[in-house]
């Protein structure tokens, strides 16, 4: 997918992922009153959707409260997302924990049922909270949202992580392109909590 993503970069630059470009999603966002009607939908299997009548979860029940290190990534089953992104999270759980965070969640623009085949794939349930994105309302709402259609993936998220207190982001990394893993890793929220 990288490859695809590189190749195809001139024609996506054209569309959104500018790297002047300004997101609603600060230092200061609250990201609660940001997408004031956007709900998650917890990653989960058909039968787990089916028996809480599929159920999705407010971002003041994430946020709230707590202390929250999200990061977004373009797509479940994906290339640095797979064998990057989550990885350095899973890596680093118990340093989180170590520095106080409440939760770390990872959201993609995927059904929740994908987004669970893949968490389960990965190994990273126990220690990372995921959730879809299904319709991403939530990153439009930030606009972290990412046309990548030039890679057939269609509309879908930046490649992002933020450490997010009691709803307000205090740390917000973007990466330049969706390619790329320099900023959005856990070891740079590490470093800024």
């Amino acid at each position: 997918m990288a490859a695809l993503l590189r190749k195809a970069r001139p024609v996506v630059s054209t569309m959104m992922w500018i790297p002047a470009r300004g997101f609603a999603a600060s230092v200061g966002t609250d990201v609660v009153k940001a997408a004031p009607d956007v709900k998650l939908q917890k990653a989960r299997t058909w039968d787990e959707g089916v028996s809480s009548q599929f159920a999705t979860t407010p971002l003041s029940d994430l946020f709230g409260g707590k202390k929250v290190v999200i990061f977004g990534l373009p797509g479940a089953f994906t290339g640095v997302c797979s064998a990057q992104h989550v990885p350095s999270y899973l890596k680093n759980a118990e340093k989180f924990k170590e520095k106080g965070v409440d939760s770390i969640v990872c959201v993609s623009v995927n059904d929740p049922y994908v987004v669970n085949g893949w968490a389960e794939k990965l190994q990273a349930k126990e220690a990372i909270e995921f959730y879809g994105d299904f319709d991403g309302r939530f990153h439009k709402s930030l606009e972290l949202d990412l046309d990548l259609s030039a890679a057939l993936l269609g509309h879908r998220s930046q490649r992002w992580s933020a450490l997010v207190d009691d709803g307000k982001i205090k740390t917000l990394n973007v990466e330049k392109v969706p390619s790329e893993f320099k900023v959005s890793g856990a070891e740079t929220i590490l470093g800024q909590i």
